[in-house]
C-alpha cells in the first residue's frame, strides 16, 4: 500500500498581516508552518498504515525552506518525501499548482504505484479547496472531498469505505483505489511524535526535483503563465460593530427594536426576501 500526501508550507494566518498597498499577504510577518488541514492528512495516512502497512510518501511544491514541511510530516509518520522547487513554478494558481503536483505523482507512480492520495480540505492561505480535486482530475482518479472518516480500505478488492460530511449530516461512499481523498480536520487528532520520529526528521533530507527533473511537461502550464486567476483586491472585513442593548420592560424593548430595524431597512428587505 503506497500512500501519498501532499502538503503545503503556508504562513500561520493567526499572525499573518496584509500589505496595504499591494493589498497581498505580506508572508515574511508570520512564521511558515506546515497547513494544519494537511497534517490531519498525514495522520490520516499513519492510521491508515497501521491497519494495512505499507509506506506513506510526502509531496510540496514551494521554494527551498518548504523542506521543513516535509520533516514535520515525517516526523508525524511518514516514510519519505518529495519537494518539487524551481523558479518556474513561482506564482502558481490552483490550477498550475495542481498541474505540477500531477506530473511529480506520475513521476512518483512509475517508482512506485500510488494506491490513495491524501490532502487537506484546503490551504488556510487559500481557502479555495480547488487543488486536491485538480490533481484527481489530472491523473484521473475518483475525487472525494471533505472526508471525516476512513472506515476500510481493501487493498486485496482495491477498495476504500469512508464517511463524506455533508452541511446537514455525512454520506457513506465506496470508491475504487486509486482515489484522492481530501480530509477535514474531524477525521482524527495529531498525535505527539515518539523520538524516534523526531530523531528522523531531524536528519531526513527530502528528493528535491526541478522542474527539469518531471517528465512530459508543458512550460506554458506552469507559475504565473500557466495561472489565469487574477487577484483584484485583497482586504482584512470590517471590525463587527458593538450591539446595543435594550433597556426597559418588555414592551419598551420591542419598541427600540423595531426602530433599530426600521433604521436598517436592507435588513428588512433580506428577511422578506427569505420569508
Amino acid at each position: 500500500m503506497h500512500i501519498v500526501v501532499c502538503v503545503k508550507q503556508v504562513p500561520d494566518t493567526k499572525i499573518i498581516k496584509i500589505n496595504p498597498k499591494t493589498n497581498t499577504l505580506d508572508r515574511r510577518s508570520a512564521p511558515a508552518i506546515l497547513n494544519p488541514y494537511d497534517a490531519h492528512a498525514v495522520q490520516e495516512a499513519v492510521k491508515i498504515r497501521e491497519k494495512t502497512g505499507g509506506t506513506i510518501s510526502v509531496l510540496s511544491m514551494g521554494p527551498p525552506q518548504a523542506v521543513a514541511v516535509i520533516k514535520k510530516s515525517v516526523e508525524i509518520g511518514a516514510d519519505q518525501g518529495y519537494l518539487i522547487s524551481d523558479r518556474a513554478f513561482a506564482g502558481a494558481d490552483t490550477l498550475a499548482t495542481s498541474y505540477a503536483l500531477a506530473k511529480a505523482l506520475e513521476k512518483i507512480s512509475r517508482q512506485q504505484p500510488i494506491d490513495l492520495v491524501l490532502c487537506g480540505k484546503h490551504a488556510i492561505d487559500g481557502d479555495t479547496g480547488q487543488v486536491g480535486p485538480g490533481i484527481a482530475r489530472r491523473l484521473d482518479i475518483p475525487p472525494i472531498t471533505n472526508v471525516i472518516e476512513v472506515s476500510e480500505v481493501n487493498k486485496e478488492d482495491k477498495k476504500v469505505l469512508l464517511k463524506r460530511k455533508q452541511i446537514d449530516g455525512y454520506e457513506v461512499l465506496q470508491s475504487q483505489l486509486p482515489c484522492l481523498l481530501t480530509v477535514e480536520k474531524e477525521i482524527n487528532a495529531i498525535e505527539y511524535a515518539p523520538m524516534p520520529n523526531m530523531i528522523k526528521a531531524a536528519r531526513y533530507e527530502p528528493v528535491i526535483w526541478s522542474v527539469n527533473d518531471l517528465a512530459d511537461v508543458d512550460k506554458t502550464q506552469l507559475g504565473l503563465k500557466g495561472s489565469p486567476t487574477i487577484v483584484g483586491k485583497m482586504f482584512s472585513p470590517p471590525k463587527l460593530e458593538g450591539g446595543k442593548r435594550l433597556e426597559g420592560n418588555p414592551d419598551s424593548q420591542v419598541e427600540q427594536l423595531m426602530e433599530i430595524l426600521l433604521e436598517r431597512k436592507d435588513l428588512l428587505k433580506v428577511n422578506t426576501a427569505n420569508s
